[in-house]
């Protein structure tokens, strides 16, 4: 247990200070409280030796003053150690996200992003609640049992083991039902995990779900998925509903051996009255602290199995990591790529297959293929996505794993296959990733991506919101919009994978156009299915089972009359027959 609680030190130790105020509040909120039997005690002895009103209005004044100075160390023990408990979920929140943007595709890979969700979530939630109600309870319910039971032992230390008798088996209740607790409240967890990423995956594909009239499969295997976490937490209620009853039916026990062997004692002249009054009040505040523990217990248990599934995430390493000596700065060296021998497996299968291949700094190079080829693959590698199973990729002559990667993606464009707009601005989403871009030059962006003539007929032109993940835009817009993001940068080396695939061809020559003067000065990768937007390249590549078995200008490879020429051949007979 106190392995995955290692975690949370750090945290605990950064706010020292106020728990030491807390705790200093708890202490003396619980020396009060085991003094007001003690008043009361003198009070009811008065009253058996001679009755004066002085004295009555004394303690009760006493009381008073005691149960209000008692309350205010009580508030002030709450809001520190339960504010403290919200600064360290607020911290470990804010680190964890850090944490997940810096882990790399292999991780999000084995993780769903509900379960990422779920655990960024609900299980913090169950961690603070350990933190905070966990800790001062456990602390407020320790001190005064032992505050009570010293005075309790003092008093008569006979009638005090007749009350401690039932602590063994408090003590073996709490062990067994707490085990339990903690496994299935774990399983449990699990299971909302699922549900979440159920809902997440249908959410984000909500039109394919109702385009293939799935939506009655869909609830009907939501429903079964609930249904077993319903069942699984209808479980946990039995378990917890057989403690809670379990101990407050020892605490009854112990208030019956109480009265019985504490009434021999007062009938015996062994005690007086007000210690009989004052045991039986010691007793009764100890019913809290008893239930509060099975409830502590419970927290506990709960807040470790969260932790545990937390630190799964925070022991997560990235792949592709800053070099452990001094990185290179990739600004320093020139824009040049060389691929060397590289190969890339994937589960077993090879992608790339001993890749030599040069780009020159300026230089366009255009990449063709058929579906999974390994084009992606190919560019991905140069901003360090993922680093290559074996050979190197060199940088201006240096291997590409001695640069920082986010250095090293700063100096990148990379427009993927699959666009990802955020829920914002138009001109947000353009100027992702350069801070204090001007509206000029956001307006420069998307007239060389070709996005112009759309935004004037947006309702608020670039400062339209486009919804989560651009919903609100075409296929053809969202490209657009990621090239122009990609322009923006300045990048040196611009990478346009498949970003054209979405518009018409008299789209694709404008922003092809614009695109000439902006690809002048720095080197790009071009990869498509159409010849019309890499025949000008300087260089073309075909790829093929992750091989280069083509390499030249267009009409070279025209004049090879092999996978590039038939693509050209066979995209000119679809240009014809539209034609007609």
């Amino acid at each position: 247990m106190l392995k995955p609680l290692a975690t949370l030190w750090p945290y605990l130790k950064r706010y020292r200070g106020g728990l030491a105020l807390g705790i200093g509040a708890l202490l003396m909120k619980d020396v009060l409280a085991a003094a007001l039997p003690i008043v009361l005690k003198y009070g009811v002895d008065s009253l058996t030796r001679g009755f004066t009103i002085r004295v009555v209005l004394q303690l009760a004044g006493l009381l008073i003053g005691l149960s209000l100075v008692k309350g205010v160390f009580q508030y002030f023990m709450r809001v520190i150690i339960i504010g403290i408990s919200r600064d360290i979920e607020f911290d470990l929140r804010n680190d964890l996200f850090a944490h997940l943007v810096e882990l790399s595709q292999d991780f999000y890979n084995r993780y769903r992003t509900g379960d990422i969700m779920a655990r960024t979530t609900n299980d913090l939630n169950a961690v603070r609640m350990m933190l905070g109600p966990g800790i001062m309870y456990c602390t407020e319910t320790t001190v005064l049992l032992v505050l009570s039971v010293a005075v309790m032992v003092h008093t008569d230390w006979r009638l005090t083991l007749f009350a401690l008798i039932p602590a063994p088996f408090v003590s073996v209740a709490v062990v067994f039902f707490g085990r339990r607790i903690h496994a299935r409240f774990e399983h449990i967890q699990k299971m909302f995990s699922d549900i979440s990423s159920r809902v997440q995956e249908n959410l984000a594909g909500v039109r394919v779900v109702r385009a293939y009239a799935q939506e009655k499969a869909e609830v009907e295997q939501f429903e079964m998925l609930n249904r077993d976490y319903v069942r699984e937490n209808i479980g946990l209620a039995r378990i917890q509903g057989l403690f809670m009853p379990l101990l407050q039916a020892l605490i009854g026990v112990t208030f019956l051996l109480v009265l019985w062997g504490g009434g021999r004692q007062l009938l015996a002249g062994k005690i007086s009255l007000g210690s009989f009054v004052m045991f039986n009040t010691y007793m009764g505040m100890l019913i809290w602290p008893m239930i509060a523990f099975g409830w502590v217990v419970n927290l506990m248990q709960r807040g470790t199995a969260s932790l545990d599934r937390i630190n799964q995430m925070l022991h997560e390493r990235p792949s592709i990591e800053k070099p452990a000596g001094a990185a290179a700065d990739p600004r320093a060296y020139a824009p040049e790529i060389r691929f060397r021998d590289v190969s890339v497996t994937h589960g077993g299968r090879k992608a790339l297959d001993g890749i030599d291949l040069t780009i020159e700094a300026g230089e366009t190079v255009a990449i063709v293929g058929h579906t999974g080829s390994g084009k992606t693959t190919l560019v991905s590698l140069i901003p360090r996505l993922f680093d290559p199973s074996g050979g190197v990729v060199e940088i201006g002559g240096e291997d590409a794993r001695a640069f920082d990667p986010k250095e090293l993606r700063r100096e990148i464009g990379f427009v993927p296959q699959e666009t990802f707009l955020f829920s914002a601005t138009l001109a947000e989403n353009i100027a992702w990733g350069v801070e204090g871009a001007s509206e000029e030059q956001i307006r420069w962006a998307a007239d060389v991506a070709g996005l112009s003539s759309d935004v004037e007929t947006f309702p608020d032109g670039l400062h339209t919101i486009i919804g989560e993940r651009g919903l609100t835009l075409s296929g053809g817009q969202k490209q657009r919009t990621a090239i122009a993001r990609a322009i923006l940068r300045n990048p040196r080396i611009l990478i346009l994978d498949d970003a054209l695939s979405s518009v018409d061809t008299v789209t694709e020559e404008k922003i092809l156009q614009g695109l000439a003067g902006v690809m002048r000065d720095r080197t790009t990768i071009l990869i498509s299915h159409r010849v019309s937007t890499v025949q000008n390249a300087d260089r073309i590549i075909v790829l093929s089972h992750g091989r280069i078995v083509e390499s030249g200008t267009h009409s070279e490879l025209q004049a090879l009359g092999g996978y590039y020429a038939e693509l050209y051949e066979k995209q000119l007979l679809e240009e014809e027959l539209e034609a007609i």
